[in-house]
């Protein structure tokens, strides 16, 4: 595993690496969401099921275009997510044409975010798009709140970090339906 900065991280993921990454609250993994290689040897790492479907990171809504469908939802309810960003909230959205099935796993939408976090925003504008964002531990067990605390074992097989720090928040975003606004995940 190498350490990149910002400049030099683009290509790695071009290439289907798998990166760790500060967010908000813990550290994250993260790949190309079109490249299924890349989200299947995240999964792996991870020990994830394909099911459980993936969560995407953007720097702006506009990234998320394709992906999820934002017009699916009724104005109030678009609204009251686009309010809420950039920002730690992540919404279920009605997955769009972009969005295959290694993303939504079982599901009709995408767990989307618009991250208020620097660097996950400048991650995200170098890399042009919204990337995956999962938290850096093996399933079932606790997240990374530091660097210090990644697991050794899983930054081996990792193709780079970008190294900084969380956004300081004491639990990972809450997750809401955006159609109704129900609470998944607080």
């Amino acid at each position: 595993m190498r350490e990149f900065d910002l400049h030099n991280i683009v290509p790695a993921l071009k290439a289907g690496g798998v990166i760790a990454y500060p967010t908000e609250a813990v550290w994250g993994l993260g790949c190309d969401p079109s490249n299924e290689a890349a989200v299947m040897k995240l999964l792996a790492l991870k020990q994830r099921p394909i099911a459980k479907g993936m969560i995407l990171v953007a720097a702006n809504p506009a990234q998320l275009d394709g992906w999820v469908r934002l017009d699916a939802l009724a104005d109030e309810r678009r609204q009251a997510v686009l309010d809420s960003w950039p920002g730690a909230n992540t919404w279920i959205v009605p997955a769009g044409p972009h969005a295959p099935h290694w993303i939504t796993g079982e599901h009709t939408g995408i767990a989307v975010r618009v991250s208020a976090h620097p660097l996950v925003r400048a991650l995200c504008e170098a890399w042009g798009g919204p990337l995956v964002s999962t938290s850096a531990n093996l399933a079932g067990e606790p997240p990374a709140r530091s660097r210090a605390q990644l697991d050794p074992t899983l930054l081996l097989q990792l193709d780079g970090l970008l190294d900084g720090a969380t956004g300081g928040l004491a639990q990972p975003t809450r997750i809401r339906v955006a159609a109704t606004g129900e609470v998944l995940r607080d």
